[in-house]
């Protein structure tokens, strides 16, 4: 039970402040400015369950993939621990969020669904920043014997509390943005930058100190 917490604890915390549904909600607004608010939130769905999918196939295949290309686990969190670290650095240096992603073309309100995918899941929402991350992640994941089910079960229900923040944030934008402000929006986000750059030094621990192990000790 303590590691499905621990699991579920560091996908929401790792992903969200890449994912960012806080951020990227006045921009979605923006984009979506000539919709009606029903519109908006059905096309909030079908961006919350795009993302869901690309952030759990990068979980839970993107290690094979990197395997298939002989990139050994420990070089994995080595290199996804920096990059980790990289971003939650320059999310906590930055003072607001509001022009974050720098998404700045508008989307005709002839067929809203067309750019369900792209633009609005990839890359406003789910980027490279983000797949890289879910895949340091399920890489980090402690391997036992057989299938590990806590994590496996965590990581979705990380996923799914993910889509359903997007979902949300992005339905409900108009709202948030008056509720919370420029202000709190940023406050939330510089706590959960520098969370992340905890765990990024976690992550790059965990994958050097095995690769230090599995040099041979040399004692004279």
């Amino acid at each position: 039970m303590a590691e499905a917490a621990k699991s579920l604890f560091l996908v929401v915390s790792a992903l969200f402040p890449i994912v960012d549904p806080l951020g990227g909600s006045p921009i979605f607004l923006a984009m979506t400015r000539e919709y009606s608010s029903d519109t908006r939130r059905a096309l909030s769905w079908r961006i919350a369950v795009n993302s869901f999918f690309l952030l759990i196939g990068s979980y839970f295949i993107g290690t094979h993939i990197l395997s298939f290309f002989g990139i050994s686990l420990p070089v994995v969190q080595v290199g996804g621990g920096l990059i980790v670290i990289s971003t939650g650095w320059t999310l906590l240096k930055q003072g607001s969020i509001v022009d974050q992603k720098g998404v700045k073309r508008s989307i005709e309100p002839t067929d809203p669904f067309h750019y369900a995918f792209y633009p609005l899941t990839l890359p406003l929402t789910v980027g490279p920043g983000s797949i890289s991350v879910a895949i340091t992640l399920g890489a980090n994941v402690p391997r036992h014997h057989g299938l590990n089910i806590p994590s496996i079960l965590a990581a979705i229900l990380g996923c799914i509390l993910l889509a359903v923040s997007i979902y949300l944030c992005y339905g409900f934008a108009d709202r948030l943005g008056r509720i919370l402000g420029v202000t709190g929006m940023t406050v939330i986000m510089q706590l959960t930058s520098f969370l992340l750059v905890c765990i990024g030094v976690q992550i790059l621990w965990n994958g050097a100190s095995a690769l230090l192990a599995q040099m041979p000790a040399h004692v004279h």
